[in-house]
């Protein structure tokens, strides 16, 4: 092959080159990509806000209303999960978490002889219904610094029979929740009503009509002269 070929070759390749990235260039300006404002498939735990506002707060269904009824040996069940870190029977020993024996209607830190968390220990307060809805639902936002690792019962259906079944063990002394109980837990965890848009003003209402000339002409004729 004598360079004259060769010449020819290599300048074959050099336009390639040059036409692909001229081609890449030109499909960049031209075609713009289109970034989703959503997923395309929903991702669980991940709230998802319209028109990027801010996020309103979530809260658990509430469940004093089915505890009364709640199904007890679905409760038992349900605290199966739990027995690796914990025992339920009187005296029974710590493990990773406390004894639950006497929980309800108890202190936070009602195990005077285990190690809570410093951020168990300053919550205060007791186990009520209300507080043990929201540490079952999501117990690292009821109290950010727990040790507890429990992402929590969802279902509301659950986390009732689940306390009611805790009431059996060492706290049925412990009243059931009162109508006004169940009327105020409804009314603190209903869903917020929808926000009404702001009724937009008018543009007659906002702009002032100007006084016509003949009626400026009227008042200044019923106005007497100055002397």
């Amino acid at each position: 092959m004598d360079s004259m070929e060769k010449n020819k070759i290599f300048a074959a390749v050099l336009c390639a080159g040059i036409m692909a990235m001229l081609s890449g260039f030109i499909a960049g300006k031209l075609v713009h990509p289109h970034i989703p404002d959503e997923d395309a498939v929903p991702i669980e735990g991940v709230e998802v806000v319209a028109g990027g506002g801010p996020a309103k707060p979530q809260l658990p269904d509430p469940i004093m209303d089915l505890i009364a009824e709640a199904d007890i040996s679905k409760g038992e069940k349900l605290s199966k999960a739990c027995a690796a870190c914990h025992s339920f029977d009187q005296g029974g020993p710590h493990r990773v978490g406390p004894n639950l024996y006497g929980l309800v209607g108890g202190p936070k830190a009602h195990a005077g002889d285990f190690e809570y968390s410093v951020a168990m220990q300053n919550a205060g307060g007791a186990w009520g219904y209300e507080d043990l809805n929201f540490f079952l639902w999501k117990p690292k936002k009821y109290i950010e610094g727990t040790k507890m690792n429990y992402l929590g019962l969802k279902k509301p259906s659950d986390r009732a029979a689940m306390i009611a079944w805790l009431r059996q063990q060492g706290s049925s002394s412990f009243p059931l929740p009162s109508a006004g109980e169940i009327e105020a837990e409804k009314a603190a965890l209903a869903p917020p009503e929808p926000e009404e848009p702001e009724a937009e003003e008018s543009a007659d209402a906002s702009e002032a009509a100007p006084a016509s000339d003949d009626a400026a002409e009227t008042e200044a004729e019923a106005e007497p002269a100055a002397h």
